[in-house]
């Protein structure tokens, strides 16, 4: 567990680590670079180095059963990025695994808990085989329209809050918010950072208006997450879904 920067959480959860290259948004990943990072550092859970073409230094898929009764340990309600470092629904994390998870986040209804994936047809998958208890949130990743499919499998989910992450958005994206309750827009960050164009940030925010759909602009990005502020047309978007554990 840890405290987290993100401005769309609180705290971060990894009962998995590690993770491989999937599509274009993943070319500049923070996790990778962040987990080589830590493997130097010594920390435990990043000695595994994944595939490099994929992976890297201590970004190997590695999962930490130790970690799956920290939220019984938390006693306020908080708002938790599950995996913020890995993708539980990666091949390599066994559909027995995800359910353990699953299970963890049922037995602590005070917090509310945000699963993100780019692994939306292996989600599809699974939905029907796992519980959906009302305090987990589940997304998918979209960072151009040549992913906007990962929305149709999202619709399946029976999830009580359906989110989409346009981040980092590396083109412009239509996407059917039908049945997405929040969407969470933002630029790339760190080396090589891919621009984000002010009609793309546009576009997102006029179809959640239009669809009753909350919106969230998380940054522009660029040499750091905070390098270009986080203002769209002179005001921050913070919207939430209405749907909140309590």
């Amino acid at each position: 567990m840890a405290e987290s920067a993100i401005e769309w959480t609180e705290l971060t959860w990894n009962p998995t680590t590690g993770c491989d290259r999937t599509s274009p948004g993943c070319d500049h990943c923070y996790a990778l670079t962040l987990a080589k990072r830590l493997k130097a550092m010594g920390q435990e859970k990043y000695q595994a180095d994944g595939d490099p073409r994929t992976s890297g230094p201590g970004f190997g898929l590695t999962l930490h059963p130790e970690t799956l009764g920290l939220p019984h340990s938390w006693a306020r309600p908080r708002v938790v990025f599950v995996n913020s470092m890995s993708d539980l629904f990666h091949e390599r994390v066994t559909d027995d695994y995800i359910r353990r998870v699953f299970e963890v986040m049922a037995a602590t209804p005070r917090h509310t808990y945000q699963v993100l994936t780019k692994r939306s047809k292996r989600l599809a998958n699974l939905a029907d085989s796992l519980d959906w208890p009302p305090n987990v949130w589940m997304g998918v990743s979209v960072e151009s329209q040549s992913y906007a499919f990962r929305v149709n499998h999202l619709r399946s989910v029976g999830s009580a809050v359906r989110f989409v992450s346009a981040e980092p958005l590396i083109g412009p994206v239509e996407l059917d918010l039908d049945g997405i309750d929040w969407l969470i827009a933002g630029g790339e960050s760190g080396h090589g950072a891919r621009p984000l164009s002010t009609t793309w940030a546009r576009a997102l925010r006029d179809a959640c208006a239009e669809a009753r759909t909350a919106f969230f602009f998380k940054q522009w990005g660029g040499h750091t997450p905070k390098s270009g502020g986080r203002e769209l047309d002179g005001r921050t978007w913070d919207e939430m879904p209405v749907a909140l554990a309590v």
